[in-house]
């Protein structure tokens, strides 16, 4: 097996009788994250939570699972983690089968979850050494690891403290060391950065820095752009559970359409004004949507004067306009016709 995580035409389905369940099972996604009416009549009235993704991690990689809320990066965390049974297709982690040899993919992996869940009851290193035995490891190993990690996260002085005592930077630190202690090959983190202030998102990219340079194989979901430009080797773009887009970051930045993307709030008739917009010379793509037209030119603003007359001349009026040079979220908008968040 090349990679060290492959994924092959891996499909996630519910009935769409699932959207009616209010409380679902704990460790199940709720059923309408990442979903989308399939039409087919084969799965006629299935939502599709991930749609036919191939996928493959190399080893020692930081990879990023990109798109919006719902699409689908979260149930192909929990497939490739044993969490979630996948409907078809194949998914292997550290050349193990996730679904017939699933005690070897945990043993192989550690996983930071969106949201800490430590143990309350529990202080810090109580934790730490709970999760070492779960895993068998003899409790001097364990605390050896565990203050070994707490050190290298810078908080150690935390070791005896409550959970609840801990900020939300530190929590999510905690996290990650719970999920080091086994000594994984592989490392999912689900959106780590969720809900932290700046400057502790900052800190642990600084964390995920180190843990990278020491030749862990990283992947983590964000729907955070800079998140993954600065910190992934590459990226897959996935939306609505299917994959539109895989490369390293700046090659995915050349993917994208134009030298820059205007966008145009406007009151009145849009489709009318895109399509007065689409006839200008110099603009390559026109997209729209509720209030809202984008354009793509590799002329930029000089542009604008011409894109503001096609809108007057269809009866519209100009409310807000933004240039933005191309950038991941610039693609992800040419990808799906809409913007990330």
């Amino acid at each position: 097996m090349a990679g060290t995580i492959v994924t092959r035409a891996l499909r996630k389905v519910y009935p769409a009788s699932a959207r009616k369940r209010s409380t679902p099972t704990r460790g199940t996604p709720t059923p309408s994250s990442g979903m989308r009416t399939v039409t087919s009549p084969r799965h006629s009235g299935e939502i599709a939570a991930i749609d036919g993704l191939d996928l493959e991690v190399r080893e020692g990689e930081f990879f990023g699972l990109l798109g919006p809320n719902g699409a689908g990066k979260t149930t192909t965390i929990g497939v490739l983690t044993t969490r979630v049974n996948a409907s078809s297709g194949d998914a292997f982690v550290a050349g193990k089968n996730v679904v017939t040899d699933q005690v070897a993919v945990r043993r192989r992996i550690g996983v930071v979850p969106q949201r800490p869940n430590p143990d309350r009851g529990l202080n810090v290193i109580e934790n730490l050494l709970f999760h070492g035995a779960y895993f068998g490891l003899p409790t001097s190993v364990s605390m050896q690891r565990a203050m070994n990690l707490l050190e290298l996260f810078e908080i150690d002085d935390r070791a005896q403290a409550k959970v609840d005592e801990l900020s939300g930077g530190q929590q999510q630190r905690l996290m990650i060391a719970r999920a080091l202690l086994h000594e994984p090959r592989v490392i999912f983190l689900d959106e780590p950065t969720v809900g932290l202030d700046p400057q502790a998102r900052l800190a642990l990219w600084d964390i995920l820095r180190i843990l990278h340079a020491q030749g862990r194989t990283i992947v983590m979901t964000t729907h955070y752009m800079a998140e993954a430009d600065e910190l992934c080797d590459r990226l897959a773009i996935i939306d609505r559970g299917k994959l539109l887009a895989l490369d390293s970051p700046s090659r995915l930045r050349l993917q994208a359409p134009g030298a820059t993307l205007i966008d145009l709030s406007i009151d009145g008739d849009i489709a009318a004004a895109a399509i007065l917009c689409r006839r200008l010379s110099g603009v390559q793509r026109v997209d729209e949507s509720a209030g809202e037209l984008r354009a793509y030119s590799d002329r930029g603003g000089e542009m604008l004067p011409a894109l503001i007359h096609a809108v007057e001349e269809a009866g519209c009026r100009v409310q807000n306009i933004n240039l933005a040079k191309p950038s991941l979220e610039t693609l992800f908008v040419a990808l799906t016709g809409r913007k990330l968040a």
